[in-house]
């Protein structure tokens, strides 16, 4: 099991460098020669960045991307969810059939108690603490 795929860490990469250029337009060029990732791979991560409005793309010969919210605001939860959807660590097995025992389960209460746990963490985590600091 990852937490975090392939795609997600291949756009925190992106938009950490986005992040570190203080509104520069960076061009999908730079970017795969910087992060030595398959230009048609970084392009489909930047298109759906730029979808979701946390990047702001430019066209024409000049043209690139920079993110288009201050990196205090951009969260690893809202990068996660872009890629891989809302964070759920445990679905019940009987998937939409009701459990009857769905109330009183223990491992659904501690499970259910870790994933509130670790949506917190991931809400603390903006891009700004991500490229500033060594701790986070």
């Amino acid at each position: 099991m990852k937490l975090i795929t392939r795609d997600t860490s291949y756009a925190l990469h992106a938009i950490c460098y986005l992040a570190k250029e203080n509104d520069r337009i960076i061009s999908v060029d730079e970017l795969v020669k910087e992060l030595k990732v398959p230009r048609a791979f970084i392009r489909k991560v930047l298109q759906k960045l730029n979808k979701k409005g946390i990047l702001k793309s430019y066209k024409g010969a000049h043209g690139g991307f920079s993110l288009n919210k201050k990196a205090k605001s951009v969260y690893l939860l809202d990068i996660m969810q872009v890629f891989q959807g809302p964070f759920k660590l445990n679905e019940c097995v009987f998937k939409k059939k009701a459990c009857p025992e769905l109330k009183k389960c223990r491992l659904k209460k501690k499970l259910d108690n870790i994933e509130d746990y670790i949506i917190k963490e991931l809400k603390e985590i903006s891009l700004k603490k991500m490229i500033s600091s060594k701790k986070l």
